[in-house]
């Protein structure tokens, strides 16, 4: 097993989606029994147009050179949408992370930025760093989800806070898609920029913490911003239904504001106007 916690990621990465792919789907007979689900290396060689012997190398994490082109064609073997795609690239040409990049705790919300979630009133805001450290929200964000004021900076995580809080985990009718969707945000910064050790850190913790982490962690998609309808049952305002839409802001900071907009025909605004109205 590779001991560079890039190569490990890209070696889970190509076993995990070679799994996922049916001979079917990609215009292959069935063959004889399968030892294991999806494709068998030599057939996504075969696709590529490499040699079975290099494709085992790279999966097996080895420090080979690979090129653009290649990747491209390994991308397409396996079906890969393009944030997908973004992350093989990013894990096998090493393209992301500087040690001069790593974003500070205090992470600053510009003027503007503040601004903007005061105007949302009636739409539940996060604004989240790389690591996807909580660093600004607004006022019906802390009534929907939780007054993160009384959250220690240190613990204003995204994920962590998706597992460590019951108001959280009873708060989606769905919990474990609600934290798949994030953890598909969180796996496309780490391919990004997974040789910042934060991660590996981090993920290390939550796995030995929280046993339901690891299993979803490793089923986790690769999404950059994905716009989903979740289905909220809050303590006190009942049924609730959002759209979440995911943003990147412009500039150094990485940052990124995730913002629940109340379902269209639905008593959601209603209810959250109530909620902060006290």
């Amino acid at each position: 097993m590779p001991n560079d916690p890039r190569l490990k990621a890209l070696s889970d990465f190509l076993k995990s989606q070679r799994s996922k792919l049916h001979p079917a789907a990609v215009g292959l007979p069935p063959g004889a029994r399968r030892r294991t689900p999806g494709l068998r290396r030599e057939e996504v060689a075969q696709l590529a147009g490499v040699s079975t012997t290099w494709y085992t190398w790279l999966e097996q994490g080895r420090d080979i050179k690979v090129s653009a082109s290649v990747l491209d064609a390994i991308a397409g073997a396996l079906h890969l949408n393009s944030d997908e795609r973004k992350y093989l690239f990013d894990l096998a040409l090493d393209n992301g992370f500087h040690p001069d990049l790593a974003p500070g705790r205090e992470a600053e919300i510009s003027p503007s930025l503040a601004k903007i979630l005061e105007e949302l009133k009636f739409c539940p805001t996060l604004i989240s760093d790389r690591h996807c450290h909580i660093v600004g929200w607004n006022t019906a964000a802390s009534h929907v989800f939780l007054n993160f004021e009384q959250v220690p900076e240190a613990e204003r995580n995204l994920i962590y806070l998706l597992f460590r809080k019951k108001e959280l985990r009873t708060l989606a009718v769905n919990w474990a898609q609600f934290v798949r969707g994030f953890l598909a945000i969180f796996r496309a910064y780490y391919g990004q920029y997974v040789a910042d050790p934060w991660y590996s850190a981090f993920i290390g913790r939550m796995s030995a913490e929280f046993p339901d982490f690891e299993e979803l962690w490793n089923q986790s998609e690769v999404r950059a911003a994905p716009e989903v309808m979740i289905e909220f049952r809050h303590a006190r305002a009942g049924k609730m239904l959002f759209n979440l839409s995911s943003l990147q802001v412009q500039g150094e900071s990485d940052l990124r504001m995730s913002i629940y907009t109340p379902a269209p025909q639905t008593a959601t605004e209603a209810k959250l106007k109530k909620l902060l109205e006290g």
